[in-house]
C-alpha cells in the first residue's frame, strides 16, 4: 500500500488537473502492476492566507494581481487548455467571490477522519471552478457534503463549531515547515516530493520506482 499526500487548495485550478493527472498515473503503473494499492491523504493549504473570512470579489483581486483583464484572460486559457485533455471544463465566468479555505479544509479534514474523500474533493473542485458555488459558504459545504454522503445533522453541527481549527492551520504550518510553497505538491511514501501538477508519466514513473524498491 503506498501512501500518497496531497497538498493542496480547493481555490487552485492546477490541483483539480493535479488530481486528474494523478488518477491517470494510476492507471499507467495499474497496467503493468494490475496489484497495485494506494491510499490518498489530502492535506491543507491556503493559497491566499489573507482572504477574508467571507471572501471578497474573485475577478478584481486576480486583475489587481496579475495586472489587468488580459493577463488574467490568457491565464485562464492556459488552465483551461490544459484541463480540457482531462475532460475538466472550467467556468472562470461563474465564480464570484475568492473564497476563505478555512471551512473548506475543516469539511475534508473531518471527512477523511471517517472514510475516503476522493468524491468530496471532486466535489468541491466542481463547485468552486464548474458550478461557482461559495466554498466558504456553509449552507453550501453542508449540501455538498451531503451530496457525498455525509449527513446534515452532522457535518452542520461541525461546521458551525470551531472544532479541528488549529489542527488544520497547523497542519498547514507544517507543510510549509516542509518547503512545500507551491500546489498541488505530491509526497509518496511520506518522503519523495513532486511539485506542481506534473505529467502523469512523471507521476507514474516516481511510482514505479517506489515499486522496484519494495
Amino acid at each position: 500500500m503506498l501512501r500518497i499526500d496531497i497538498v493542496a487548495d480547493i481555490v487552485c485550478p492546477w490541483c483539480f488537473i493535479g488530481k486528474r493527472r494523478l488518477e491517470t498515473a494510476i492507471t499507467i503503473v495499474r497496467k503493468i502492476h494490475p496489484e497495485f494499492q494506494y491510499e490518498t491523504r489530502w492535506l491543507p493549504f491556503f493559497l491566499n492566507p489573507d482572504t477574508p473570512p467571507a471572501g471578497e470579489p474573485y475577478l478584481p483581486f486576480l486583475e489587481q494581481k496579475f495586472g489587468g483583464r488580459e493577463p488574467v484572460e490568457a491565464l485562464f486559457e492556459r488552465v483551461r487548455e490544459a484541463g480540457r485533455a482531462y475532460g475538466l471544463i472550467y467556468a472562470f465566468e461563474k465564480i464570484r467571490l475568492r473564497a476563505n479555505t478555512l471551512q473548506t479544509h475543516r469539511l475534508i479534514y473531518w471527512a477523511q477522519q471517517r472514510s475516503n474523500v476522493d468524491l468530496l474533493i471532486e466535489r468541491l473542485f466542481a463547485a468552486q471552478f464548474q458550478r461557482g458555488e461559495n466554498i466558504s459558504d456553509l449552507a453550501s459545504l453542508v449540501a455538498i457534503a451531503a451530496e457525498c454522503g455525509y449527513p446534515a445533522s452532522e457535518t452542520e453541527p461541525y461546521l458551525r463549531s470551531d472544532d479541528f481549527s488549529d489542527i488544520v492551520r497547523e497542519e498547514e504550518r507544517r507543510v510549509r515547515l516542509m518547503g512545500v510553497r507551491m500546489v498541488p505538491t505530491f509526497i509518496l511514501d511520506q518522503q519523495h516530493v513532486i511539485v506542481g501538477a506534473e505529467d502523469p508519466a512523471t507521476l507514474s514513473d516516481e511510482i514505479f520506482s517506489l515499486i522496484a524498491q519494495r
